[in-house]
């Protein structure tokens, strides 16, 4: 659906031109995650030059957020990040219109198309006279790592609510899967690759040890989604690697015990332990989100409710599916709800890609979020 200008006479618009001239430059500049510097200061300068109170927040020697905010008690925090996956192709990350409103290039949806969406709406009203708006903007880095610039973001900075600029296909996610993260590790002997048993062989206990814990989840756990990542040994060559390591990610719908199912991994390691006692296996959670719940009521409710029936556009409610920074949010008292344009689907390919007209709409969702909160000051 194109949004439609002429039904919206008498709101504040969007500059559509400028946002996608921004949106452009913002995919062009690579900045996967640790690497960031480029763009952050681009975001800086390019805010700045509209005369947006920006300011920078320091993660660590050489990396920052960006942070916008008028003064005051904030009652809305809309945040995004401007860090990207590693390019599957370095000579393919950047913007490409391949035919009308269709842009590629990587991070259009995960997730630059919501980062400047959100900027050219803090920038519009601001152009309007909306300058004292209890509202901030937090453009971090991290996130596609270890959450680094929001852990920093939070440490100075809290708000009630908060919306964040995650693919959705700007269906509203009012809960949000949790998440953890766990380290395997086998030990074994390492010999010369003639002499190798299997009973000693750290790669086959790793072997062992992960279709265990698949069985499990498929038999115990069918809602939960895993994934097996970063499989290595210790050596290469013409040799039996002495050590295995592996991770594993895993997202569990909104309501799941983690707590209890991180006990149950480890119960699945110390059985392969006891199975094959020449090897040693260890599992270590390197990360534990819960999920979360929302109610569907309350003040950014009932604004999304008026605001897209004024826009004519379909209202779904979805749980958000992967690990975000939201997860932090809420874990210091934040209710952050996650609405975005672009699709997870469509994110981390070589062939990421959004539709325009969606990041279009984003952007006055989002400028029309900013002025009522600001008008319930």
């Amino acid at each position: 659906m194109n949004f439609n200008f002429s039904e919206q006479k008498n709101k504040i618009l969007v500059n559509a031109v400028r946002l996608k001239d921004l949106f452009k430059r913002m995919v062009d500049i690579y900045s996967p995650s640790g690497k960031e510097k480029e763009i952050t200061a681009f975001v800086y300068n390019y805010l700045k030059r509209y005369a947006l109170p920006a300011r920078r927040q320091k993660v660590d020697m050489d990396r920052e957020n960006v942070i916008v905010f008028p003064g005051g008690q904030i009652s809305l925090l809309f945040m995004g990040h401007l860090d990207t996956i590693t390019a599957p192709d370095i000579e393919e990350f950047r913007f490409h219109e391949s035919y009308p409103d269709l842009i590629r290039g990587l991070g259009t949806a995960d997730m630059k198309g919501g980062c400047a969406a959100m900027i050219e709406a803090y920038i519009t009203l601001w152009e309007n006279g909306y300058i004292d708006l209890p509202i901030a903007l937090a453009l971090v880095v991290g996130e596609e790592e270890n959450g680094d610039g929001s852990e920093k973001l939070l440490e100075e900075w809290h708000a009630p609510e908060a919306v964040v600029g995650e693919p959705t296909g700007l269906n509203p996610c009012f809960s949000h899967y949790g998440y953890i993260e766990v380290q395997l590790t086998t030990q074994g002997t390492q010999k010369h690759a003639s002499l190798a048993r299997t009973e000693d062989s750290a790669v086959e206990s790793m072997l062992h040890l992960l279709l265990a814990l698949v069985d499990h989840l498929r038999v115990k756990r069918s809602d939960v989604v895993y994934n097996i990542r970063d499989l290595s040994s210790s050596q290469p060559g013409f040799v039996v690697p002495e050590s295995c390591q592996a991770w594993v990610d895993l997202h569990l719908p909104p309501k799941s015990p983690v707590g209890e199912i991180a006990v149950e991994l480890e119960e699945v390691v110390e059985q392969i332990q006891e199975q094959r006692p020449e090897t040693d296996s260890e599992i270590k959670t390197t990360t534990l989100h819960s999920g979360y719940e929302l109610p569907l009521r309350g003040e950014l409710y009932e604004n999304l409710m008026s605001i897209y029936n004024n826009m004519d556009l379909p209202l779904e409610f979805h749980a958000f599916p992967s690990h975000s920074d939201a997860n932090f949010l809420f874990q210091e008292g934040i209710r952050p709800v996650i609405l975005g344009p672009g699709d997870l689907e469509k994110a981390h390919g070589s062939e990421e890609s959004i539709n325009f007209n969606q990041v279009i709409r984003a952007s006055q969702i989002y400028c029309e979020l900013m002025l009522q909160a600001g008008q319930k000051k």
